[in-house]
């Protein structure tokens, strides 16, 4: 199996600081890298809606000389006849040299990494991670603050389903002196293992309700729309929607140089009339996905024509649980073993959901 992406922690923080630097060499030198994938195939499989990731990633192969094969949407493809992601993963092998995959199982892009025989790169599997809008982020912050560690961050509204949140912990917890602080409704808190994650990795954070209590000693604030697709109760959605809208009297209370970011796209909870002012960076952020998937497919690419064997994860154990998470990819997948981690104090992980068993 060739090296995939499946979680932003299967980059090492030097593999990570690689990918930054050959985007800015990119965006210094976009002639450079005009044709470096002359002749690569690109597969976008997307089985959820996607505006900038998608077009991003197919910008990104463009931009490199490569060709893009499209699905369009589960609808018109073989997921609509009941085909698996493993047979999915299987038969795209045959046509590209590398995958990018959206869907909305949590754990589905690494059960199609373990059954591709090509690159698969996670471009955000159901609630439980994004780790090529972390990617941007890190880049995005990197150009607008100069470094990426000793930074306060405050992640804003969805915590519990926003599955970039969840990636952007775990790749700044890695980085020195970093400070998160939590803003959410109770019912829209961080998953439990997020936590944990925070507690073992002894990460300083703050749980709150108060965004404005909270901006004042914020670097970065991360909004996060709340997301009517992963709730299964349409009133709790209704009753959380509105909960935080960022305006610019609330922006006052920020720092000079602090800055906005949002993977989007917003629905409220950005005031249009924030856009105006300078410390808004999500547009910029979005430029930058292109660049840093470009960097991270040229990446894949020259290790899977080295033929680099992908990094093994944990033994795991087998056929002892059953994953609770409704969500979990192991639940609708043909012939999927239910399989877990366990964790040091006891207890165990689903390893395609990271739910706690």
């Amino acid at each position: 199996m060739k090296r995939s992406l499946i979680d932003v922690t299967d980059l090492t923080v030097a593999e990570i600081e690689a990918l930054i630097a050959t985007a800015l060499d990119i965006i210094a030198d976009p002639g450079r890298y005009a044709h470096v994938c002359d002749g690569k195939k690109l597969a976008t499989l997307f089985f959820e809606p996607s505006t900038r990731t998608r077009l991003s990633f197919e910008a990104a192969m463009y931009e490199l000389g490569g060709h893009v094969l499209s699905v369009p949407g589960s609808a018109v493809s073989s997921a609509a006849k009941g085909e698996s992601v493993a047979d999915t993963a299987k038969i795209v092998s045959c046509y590209a040299d590398i995958i990018a995959m959206r869907h909305p199982r949590d754990g589905a892009a690494l059960v199609a990494a373990e059954n591709a025989s090509i690159p698969v790169i996670n471009a955000g599997d159901g609630g439980h991670c994004h780790p090529t809008q972390t990617l941007t982020d890190l880049l995005t912050i990197r150009r607008e603050k100069d470094r990426l560690d000793g930074l306060t961050l405050g992640l804003c509204g969805d915590l519990k389903y926003g599955r970039t949140v969840h990636s952007l912990i775990n790749a700044m917890s890695r980085y020195a002196g970093t400070r998160f602080v939590l803003i959410s409704p109770d019912e829209l808190q961080v998953p439990g293992y997020v936590y944990q994650h925070l507690d073992e990795a002894g990460i300083p954070y703050e749980v709150t309700a108060d965004l404005e209590g909270a901006l004042p000693r914020l670097d970065v604030l991360y909004m996060t729309r709340i997301q009517r697709e992963r709730f299964e109760d349409a009133a709790e959605y209704e009753r959380l929607k509105d909960s935080y809208v960022l305006t610019p009297d609330k922006m006052r209370l920020g720092k000079p140089d602090m800055i906005v970011l949002h993977p989007l796209p917003r629905v409220n909870e950005i005031s249009v009339a924030v856009d105006a002012d300078p410390r808004a960076a999500y547009f910029r952020q979005a430029l930058n996905g292109k660049y840093i998937r470009m960097a991270l497919i040229l990446k894949l690419l020259r290790e899977a024509a080295a033929d680099l064997p992908r990094r093994e994860r944990p033994d795991a154990v087998t056929g002892r649980h059953v994953c609770r998470n409704a969500r979990c990819i192991s639940a609708v997948e043909q012939e999927l073993p239910q399989v877990f981690y366990p964790l040091p104090g006891g207890g165990c992980r689903c390893k395609y959901c990271e739910s706690d068993a």
